[in-house]
């Protein structure tokens, strides 16, 4: 008997692994956290497995449904949106097995910053521009260590994908306006990759005010760098005269 903890994406039911998709398709117990994972994502399961929404349920209720399959041998599905390595609330969970001495696997999946980009149609790291991706959030209910505050990551001026903080925004355009600059391209997509989901892009100085009209509150991702808007930046060294004579003379060989 194993738990897998399924990284299910950030909302489009075909955005998960055909590993994901297979364990849930053979497990007789599916746990998926129903406020964030759309359902059309676990109605691949079984006919005959039981599927829970734990959105209503404690850590003790949903361990204690885990312990009930592991005793019965059977295997569990626990879905978590996005990837569940990135605040994913496995920990917790992750400590009571250890404790319980039931075995899990981690299955990862595409976060919210990568489908985001997609929607974009950009990336997230151009050469001379940002070659580096900070995942972050701002402070709020969970705090953040002062040496990883804004403020303080915004120093390297890296692309920025800001999870679980648009109803802080205003706050967050002011800590970043002195290191980016107000003209700093901003995007703050609503439910990325959702039937419905929306967006904004537009900078510093105005995003604040085009959220508010969206009426964004939350699920919201900001994507925060000179990336957004790449205009007028050079391509990719994969894509230069070098690197194709380097290649031709085998300075790429597998």
């Amino acid at each position: 008997m194993t738990v897998y903890f399924i990284g299910a994406g950030p909302g489009d039911p075909e955005l998960i692994t055909v590993k994901g998709q297979r364990l849930i398709r053979q497990c007789p117990l599916v746990l998926y956290a129903g406020s964030l994972v759309p359902k059309e994502v676990v109605l691949t399961a079984n006919p005959a497995a039981e599927i829970v929404n734990t959105a209503p349920l404690s850590l003790d209720e949903i361990i204690a449904r885990i312990r009930a399959a592991h005793e019965r041998g059977l295997d569990v599905a626990r879905v978590h949106t996005g990837d569940p390595a990135l605040y994913g609330a496995i920990g917790e969970q992750m400590r009571e097995l250890d404790r319980l001495h039931i075995p899990y696997e981690v299955v990862p999946g595409v976060t919210a910053a990568f489908a985001g980009a997609a929607l974009l149609r950009r990336e997230l790291t151009l050469p001379g521009v940002s070659q580096t991706l900070i995942l972050t959030r701002h402070a709020g209910k969970t705090p953040v260590p002062e040496r990883e505050s804004l403020p303080e990551l915004a120093r390297h001026q890296a692309t920025l994908a800001i999870y679980l903080s648009v109803d802080q925004l205003r706050e967050i355009v002011v800590e970043l306006t002195p290191h980016y600059g107000a003209d700093c391209p901003v995007a703050v997509l609503h439910r990325v990759s959702w039937p419905d989901q929306d967006g904004v892009v537009g900078t510093l100085a105005t995003i604040a005010a085009q959220v508010e009209a969206k009426g964004f509150t939350r699920t919201a991702l900001i994507l925060v760098g000179r990336v957004i808007q790449p205009e007028g930046f050079p391509a990719s060294y994969l894509y230069s005269a070098a690197h194709a004579e380097e290649y031709q003379r085998g300075g790429d060989k597998m």
